[in-house]
């Protein structure tokens, strides 16, 4: 009784988990990297900005988060609860590349673009390497669009 008791709680413990995780996504949209489409939730608010993929186990191959900041600036992530290893690709208003850098799950190190952007793209580690994206490599997607295109 007691065994099936646990068994029963800890069913139940896992489909919370996996309920908590599904209300965490974000809308997304599509970006290209190439002939790579890229289905990349949207951060765009502080709280969105502040949880990211923090907690993420399940982030599929070409899946990713675009973090939208409402100017650009110097900015700096570390992965402080995030498991999955990542790589972040920092970008300028027009979807170029500026760096790219690889971090390490539950580190607090900082990773920061090496000039103010708006714009971080964060995938799987290595994504970007595989398909030879590299600064200067110029992103497409609505958010890059020029204002004169619209």
């Amino acid at each position: 009784m007691m065994r099936r008791l646990t068994t029963l709680l800890t069913t139940a413990l896992l489909a919370l988990a996996a309920v908590a995780q599904d209300a965490q996504r974000l809308d997304a949209i599509t970006l290209n990297a190439g002939m790579h489409n890229i289905r990349a939730e949207v951060a765009a608010t502080p709280a969105q900005r502040q949880q990211g993929l923090m907690f993420r186990r399940d982030l599929g191959a070409h899946e990713g988060m675009l973090f939208v900041f409402p100017q650009a600036g110097t900015q700096c992530f570390w992965m402080r609860n995030t498991p999955t290893p990542l790589s972040i690709a920092f970008l300028r208003d027009d979807g170029s590349v500026v760096n790219i850098l690889d971090m390490a799950p539950h580190s607090e190190a900082n990773h920061c673009s090496a000039e103010p952007v708006r714009y971080a793209l964060e995938m799987n580690q290595g994504w970007f390497a595989k398909r030879g994206v590299k600064p200067g490599f110029k992103l497409k997607g609505a958010p890059f669009e020029s204002t004169t295109a619209r």
